[in-house]
């Protein structure tokens, strides 16, 4: 980040839809001709992983893989596939300037379906092409959704015992018996892929850089981790977590935070030289032009919560890999940048690694305003190589910060 700029953070969940939620619709395009316009250089995305149980971007059933529910249905229209009064047939909810979630899961898989078998996709060479170039992510994620569908949504460590330890004979019989379920989950990766990568494109030839988020851990309930529980902290018998993440007692609770992602087996990835990692970041740096790292002290060191733990109070600091993930980072992220989400208990180790990579930490103006005129979060106090932001998802709005009788974050 070596020039000043401005950006604006806007999910793609919050853009004009007239389908339920914001998607890759006229509203994206509409979005970064308004950046433009407003001399705006950024544009900073949640992450766009398919979203589990609560919705949150931060849970994911892949790190790989996209959410559905962005695939714009009106692109789906005019390409044939689906039709106007397909989609006005669906309840999307009563307000607009909401999301109900409930309907769109009902509703929006079921146009995505119909789609799917109206498309004749297997003989589409674009698609085939998509299909080869991700086997290495997408066959395993799309075999992990279609039997979670199978099983009724129920998380994978509550499946059969031959398919949830990926026994051969049980994964060759799924994916003879589930074909076309596997054949529609790669369906929606291959439009959202189409979709988003266009908007991307537009988005570049207009200056405007796509900041992208990726958290530093992924939900227990993932094909990452059904795929690769030998690189987490699983009881090797059961794959249970044997400690989980989360953040202990701080001025935001007295009894911390317990997130409940399986934690890295960091000496495993290391044996791999992080390959999953090196992965991870290839994926990341093709989607986007820059790559926020949720939760960056994470890398130096991590909190441990034995599993089972009612909150955070019982946890303890481990030791993180350090520069060795942060080489790695590197060296798969090729030209895109990255950010350090480097909030949270003050660690110099933090601020050393973020000196050795040139990572920008970020500033929360929200944050300044406290304490004395030392604090890191005054403007006087920025350093030149730094993120500044209003606040975060653990601060209250902007509007309701400037003006108390608006605070809706709180309620």
């Amino acid at each position: 980040m070596d020039k000043r700029a401005a950006g604006i953070l806007m999910p793609i969940t919050s853009l004009p839809s007239e389908y339920g939620i914001g998607c890759f619709s006229k509203s994206a395009y509409d979005f970064v001709d308004w950046l433009k316009e407003a001399g705006q250089s950024y544009w900073q995305i949640l992450p766009l992983g398919p979203t589990s149980y609560g919705d949150s971007p931060y849970q994911s059933f892949s790190t790989f893989a996209g959410n559905p529910y962005f695939i714009s249905l009106k692109a789906l229209v005019e390409e044939g596939v689906l039709t106007k009064e397909d989609c006005d047939k669906v309840s999307w909810g009563r307000r607009a300037d909401s999301v109900d979630y409930e309907k769109i899961y009902k509703g929006r898989y079921k146009l995505l379906r119909k789609a799917y078998e109206n498309s004749n996709i297997s003989e589409n060479p674009d698609y085939q092409k998509f299909v080869a170039e991700n086997s290495w992510w997408l066959s395993d994620y799309a075999l992990f959704m279609a039997v979670k569908d199978q099983f009724g949504g129920v998380e994978w460590t509550k499946w059969a015992e031959d398919i949830r330890l990926r026994w051969a004979n049980a994964m060759d019989y799924y994916r003879r018996e589930l074909y076309f379920d596997i054949e529609f989950q790669q369906y929606m990766q291959f439009k959202f892929y189409e979709q988003w990568m266009k908007l991307k494109k537009y988005a570049n030839e207009k200056g405007i850089q796509i900041i992208g988020d990726i958290p530093i851990y992924v939900a227990l309930d993932s094909a990452d981790v059904w795929v690769h529980p030998e690189l987490f902290q699983l009881d090797p018998e059961t794959l249970k977590p044997l400690k989980v993440a989360g953040v202990p007692p701080d001025a935001f609770s007295e009894t911390g935070q317990l997130w409940g992602n399986p934690l890295y087996d960091w000496d495993a990835l290391e044996k791999t030289d992080f390959a999953w990692w090196r992965d991870r970041m290839k994926a990341a740096a093709r989607l986007y032009d820059v790559v926020r790292i949720d939760h960056f002290i994470g890398v130096v060191q991590y909190y441990s919560i034995p599993y089972g733990a009612e909150d955070g109070r019982t946890g303890e600091w481990r030791k993180g890999p350090g520069e060795k993930l942060t080489k790695a980072i590197n060296e798969a992220a090729g030209k895109a940048k990255i950010i350090a989400e480097d909030l949270g208990v003050f660690c110099p180790e933090v601020k050393e690694l973020l000196q050795k990579t040139g990572y920008p930490g970020m500033k929360i103006i929200e944050f300044a305003f406290s304490g004395d005129r030392f604090n890191e979060h005054l403007p006087h106090c920025y350093e030149p190589n730094s993120v500044v932001y209003g606040g975060t998802h653990d601060n209250e709005t902007l509007i309701g910060y400037f003006k108390p009788e608006k605070r809706q974050w709180w309620e």
